[in-house]
């Protein structure tokens, strides 16, 4: 059986980001089945924590077997379960407008909101919600703008990320659909659900009843799966097989010895190459 580093010894949970964590696109990771495989034969609780919010949980548990990784819908946490479970303590029923895709309205709905489309009477709007969008276009911004401005609606987000890895690189992110809303109504988000807000770990820690000195999550973005890993409490664990490259965490170690303002929530307790360094050679 495998023994892990010493960082994580005493870890009883395993966080994992997907994209660029687990798989890139529609590729596997290289040795990322086998280490989950391993931690779950250590009896470790694994469980996922995504920022995209474009597919159902049901959606990711279909991804993951066709990578023989086994899971059921309870190991997901997405900014999109996540934000329609937040969503759902402010308003109950709520009528809502998203820019997204169908694991954003898939969530919304099985909370019992009403998702509509831009046909729609503008003024019984109650939320804005916004997240990835790979079909934007310029008449949904303008309904958003419209249900925010002209109407009563509340502007919330998923996520905020920039960029989007894929097999081939990197696309945009949910982030650029966001700052198009909050650019032509001049507001920000009330909040943005997904990582770095903590809320999701933290969810994730009292679901399984965690603690966080115990759980560490694994992820490839210094300012959503580091800083919310951190802001959690947990260990928190860089994998450089996805958006963030070592250069950037070196300048921030270099940074925060010269100058007290750097964001030391950004820096991660560990930085591997490989999901497989967390095992002892």
């Amino acid at each position: 059986m495998c023994k892990l580093i010493e960082q994580l010894k005493d870890i009883e949970l395993a966080i994992f980001d997907l994209d660029g964590v687990v798989y890139r696109g529609n590729k596997l990771i290289t040795d990322s089945d086998k280490v989950i495989a391993a931690l779950k034969e250590l009896k470790i609780k694994v469980v996922y924590n995504s920022n995209n919010s474009t597919a159902t949980r049901e959606m990711y548990v279909q991804r993951l077997e066709r990578f023989n990784i086994e899971n059921d819908i309870g190991d997901f946490y997405t900014s999109a379960s996540i934000t329609a479970s937040e969503i759902t303590k402010i308003k109950q029923n709520a009528t809502i407008y998203t820019i997204g895709e169908i694991g954003l309205k898939e969530e919304l709905k099985r909370c019992g909101h009403k998702v509509i489309n831009t046909e729609s009477d503008h003024d019984k709007v109650d939320f804005v919600v916004v997240g990835m969008d790979r079909d934007l276009t310029y008449a949904k911004i303008a309904y958003a703008q419209r249900c925010i401005l002209e109407g009563k609606a509340r502007f919330y987000a998923t996520n905020a990320d920039s960029s989007f890895p894929v097999a081939t690189g990197l696309l945009p992110g949910a982030g650029v659909m966001v700052n198009a809303v909050e650019i032509c109504t001049g507001q920000k988000p009330i909040k943005i659900f997904g990582k770095p807000n903590p809320e999701g770990i933290q969810s994730i820690l009292k679901d399984t009843k965690s603690k966080p000195t115990n759980s560490v999550i694994f992820g490839d973005r210094l300012n959503t799966d580091i800083l919310a890993g951190n802001r959690a409490g947990v260990k928190t664990a860089l994998v450089l097989t996805g958006v963030t490259k070592i250069s950037e965490v070196d300048k921030l170690r270099g940074a925060k010895t010269n100058s007290p303002d750097v964001e030391i929530g950004l820096i991660p307790n560990i930085v591997i190459s490989s999901l497989k360094e967390i095992f002892l050679t």
